[in-house]
């Protein structure tokens, strides 16, 4: 596989999101048609019930669409007594479905992302060995499972991430947008842990918002509304050097194309959402064709 025809799409892109009340939820059918109108061939699965329960209905799904499933987010509270079990639940459906990343965010086990949460020695030592059992239940399915560094989880900040990486052998989920709000270099941490890095979330960020977040003074679902992720190439996030770094190191996963976004409305035929998902992957083929050459 080409190094452009690692580009994949997530229905976040399109405000499609497991958080209550998070706007507008578009309907499947038009997010599915956008992606393919965008020369975007795989996704991941968006939210639980987004696509049918059902794995071998949602790959004949997908398959119709010539669209292939590459992975789903998953959150789990991995540091609480049964906090395996989505763990368990998806990796089984992913297998069945033939995509193979489990993309896993350590959630506090309340909803939302506006407030983060922390823990104590024995919440980490809970929370590293969930994520380690995590790792082995992915494994025993055929599926990598790669931690997610998220805005108002457990893990959302570079010391917080640093101590996952020395403490437990998952993987990582680079999101650059994530680990911006969460006060990282995702370039910076992309040259630091490049062999642990097992998928890509590609996003770009204004900076100011995502101190005012980090910050305390913005919660994480109102810079969302404000307009937090940009187009590639209208942010602050140096995406050109991140995939040059990564690609030089012999990745060869997926770059998943995040925008999260919040509708209010359903929006009119050719708007809304997939505009800016249109420059992304302009922007992101652009860059892997210069990787290449």
């Amino acid at each position: 596989m080409s190094a452009v025809e690692r580009i994949a799409a997530a229905p976040i892109s399109w405000g499609v999101c497991e958080v209550p009340g998070w706007g507008v939820q578009l309907e499947p059918a038009r997010v599915l048609e956008e992606m393919r109108a965008l020369g975007l061939h795989a996704t991941e699965a968006g939210p639980e019930g987004f696509l049918p329960t059902d794995p071998r209905a949602a790959a004949a799904l997908l398959a119709r669409g010539d669209m292939a499933l590459v992975g789903a987010f998953v959150p789990a509270a991995l540091h609480l007594p049964g906090g395996l079990a989505p763990v368990r639940r998806a990796a089984a459906l992913l297998a069945e479905a033939g995509a193979r990343m489990l993309v896993l965010s350590a959630t506090t086990g309340e909803e939302g992302y506006d407030a983060a949460g922390a823990l104590d020695d024995a919440g980490w030592t809970a929370l590293l060995e969930g994520l380690d059992a995590a790792r082995e239940l992915c494994a025993e399915a055929g599926v990598r499972c790669a931690l997610h560094p998220h805005a108002g989880t457990l893990v959302e900040r570079r010391e917080q991430v640093e101590r996952v990486l020395e403490g437990s052998a998952v993987e990582l989920c680079l999101d650059t947008g994530h680990l911006m709000v969460g006060g990282a270099d995702p370039v910076a941490l992309a040259r630091a842990a490049a062999d642990r890095v097992a998928h890509v979330h590609v996003k770009d960020v204004d900076a100011a918002l995502a101190a005012r977040v980090a910050g305390g003074e913005l919660p994480y679902s109102e810079a969302v509304r404000a307009g937090i992720y940009r187009p590639l190439g209208d942010g602050d996030v140096d995406v050109a050097a991140l995939v040059a770094l990564l690609e030089g190191a012999g990745y060869d996963g997926w770059y998943v194309l995040e925008q999260d976004v919040m509708l209010d409305a359903e929006p009119p035929a050719g708007g809304g959402p997939v505009v800016d998902v249109r420059r992304s992957a302009e922007r992101m083929r652009a860059l892997l064709s210069e990787v290449a050459a």
